[in-house]
């Protein structure tokens, strides 16, 4: 969509950035989705306290501002040519700020905190819990809801926002205070990113991020009023939801010196699945970065799930929903950053020739769970390890085992989404940094027993967040033109091995010994 400018067409643009769990990045795209322009930031974690992991809010915004100007000057353009912003962000990180100052009451509080894992222990082992846990099966005996079944098997993580929240709630006075005064926000990174987008003027968040918090009702689509009421959290604390593809407003003139309408906030995996363009029930994709999520389009019905996958809204568009059963596995990136630290390699590119240097891993095996195990296991109390260590082991080796464990826990993810939704698998489509590792990758396809396709692009939630937006301005007009846009860099057909099974059944004992391991005396 071109506009005249002096008597000149000037092209026109989609701004999209993503904010992940170690980086921050902004790309420009043409009409192609080919990218024009890109600037991109750390995101430098901050650990007070040991389990403790941090962000500064400030720091955070100062970057998001500079990663935008630097994009757009890469690209060689004008702000003023940009259509629309798209803003793709890490789900579950959060923190809370004065409604009338904007000045935040403390650092946002990671995904990957610790914090409250005594407060989720202890209600877990609740006599409460126990009591709805019995009561949901008495009603799932009586009705045979699934979802009744699935309340009465919950477990509750650290993961969500949930107890984070609580935490906050009891230990920062100022934070309780303000939140009985009516003068708390809470949000999400892409909340506090609108609020300051647009000086303070829209406190919203979308339905594909609030989903992802735990404090959100699936069903019901709104903020769960009896969870709130369970753990006493303020429901005046929190931000308006809206559809994915909404204007939340436009850019203050002041941040970009235009103001540039905000046209989609999206949280990364879900952008992840839009960029994937798995827009049909049963399309499925694996988005392998710090950690891994395996996400299913259930459709038009959030999924029950009995083993641990998470319900989320995808996205919302208008009278569409499209949900999606999510299992994931925390620690894919973070067990590959840990080697490199360890001096196990010194760049990330070489680990698969590697892996592929040595006929297997020589008995070793890698447990990947420095923040215990997600679905299907659900142990938080698990610790990482390697076993099968010998005089014989050698760099070669310990990478590999490290990259197979990544394929590994991706083959139980798989099992338990077609275990648990019965859904006819179409198509699987993997993205994220660790999916550049062709190893992983080749070894999953063997273990799936299923053809992957891997994007040229890699960085599927800015362009996810891109085409949402630019759905939203009219920029693309169809979804089937943002499918003739993608382009794939690789397919993975599988090639079946006898001994990558035998690997797994071997790996599988080494995480069982690996379970409960905090539990322990």
């Amino acid at each position: 969509m071109d506009s005249p400018r002096n008597g000149v067409k000037k092209k026109r643009f989609i701004l999209s950035v993503d904010v992940g769990t170690t980086s921050i990045k902004c790309h420009v795209y043409d009409k192609k989705a080919q990218i024009c322009g890109s600037s991109c930031a750390q995101v430098l974690p901050l650990y007070p306290e040991e389990g403790h992991v941090e962000l500064d809010p400030d720091a955070l915004w100062t970057s998001f501002v500079s990663v935008v100007k630097g994009a757009v000057k890469d690209a060689a353009v004008q702000m003023h040519q940009v259509e629309a912003l798209g803003i793709s962000t890490q789900r579950a990180t959060f923190t809370t700020w004065d409604r009338r100052t904007g000045v935040p009451f403390h650092n946002f509080i990671s995904w990957q905190d610790r914090r409250a894992a005594a407060l989720v222990t202890s209600w877990n082992k609740s006599c409460l819990l126990k009591l709805i846990r019995g009561l949901m099966k008495a009603l799932h005996f009586v009705t045979g809801q699934r979802r009744a079944l699935a309340a009465s098997q919950v477990v509750f993580s650290t993961q969500h926002v949930t107890f984070r929240l609580l935490w906050v709630l009891r230990h920062y006075k100022e934070v309780a205070r303000a939140a009985s005064d009516g003068n708390c926000c809470f949000g999400t990174v892409d909340t506090w990113l609108l609020f300051k987008l647009t000086q303070g003027g829209v406190h919203a968040t979308d339905y594909s991020n609030a989903s992802a918090t735990g404090i959100f009702d699936t069903y019901q689509m709104c903020w769960s009023q009896m969870l709130c009421s369970l753990l006493s959290l303020p429901l005046s604390i929190f931000p308006k939801v809206e559809d994915t593809c909404h204007l939340f407003g436009s850019t203050d003139p002041s941040v970009f010196g235009v103001a540039v309408p905000i046209l989609s906030a999206i949280a990364d995996q879900q952008a992840a699945m839009f960029g994937e363009c798995c827009y049909n029930v049963g399309d499925v994709k694996i988005t392998m970065g710090t950690g891994t999520f395996m996400d299913i389009n259930t459709g038009g019905a959030p999924h029950a799930s009995v083993k641990g996958l998470y319900p989320l809204v995808g996205w919302k568009m208008g009278s569409e929903v499209v949900y999606l059963a999510e299992g994931n596995a925390a620690d894919t990136g973070t067990a590959i950053d840990w080697a490199r630290a360890l001096d196990l390699f010194s760049d990330v590119e070489a680990t698969s020739s590697m892996a592929y240097s040595v006929s297997d891993s020589n008995g070793v095996c890698f447990v990947p769970s420095f923040s215990g195990l997600q679905a299907p296991l659900n142990d938080p109390g698990a610790c990482a390890s390697f076993m099968g260590l010998k005089p014989s082991t050698t760099k070669c080796h310990l990478v590999r085992a490290i990259l197979e464990s990544v394929a590994f826990r991706n083959k139980q993810l798989y099992e338990t989404v077609l275990a648990e939704t019965d859904i006819p698998i179409t198509k699987i489509r993997v993205d994220g940094g660790v999916s550049a590792n062709d190893f992983i990758v080749q070894l999953t396809a063997n273990l799936l027993g299923r053809k992957m396709e891997r994007c040229r692009h890699r960085e599927m939630s800015c362009l996810g967040a891109a085409f949402v937006a630019g759905l939203g301005t009219g920029y693309w007009r169809s979804r089937e033109e943002l499918k003739k846009l993608r382009q794939a860099d690789a397919v993975f057909c599988p090639k079946g091995r006898p001994s990558d099974a035998r690997h797994l059944e071997r790996w599988e004992g080494a995480l069982r010994r690996s379970m409960h391991w905090y539990e322990r005396p």
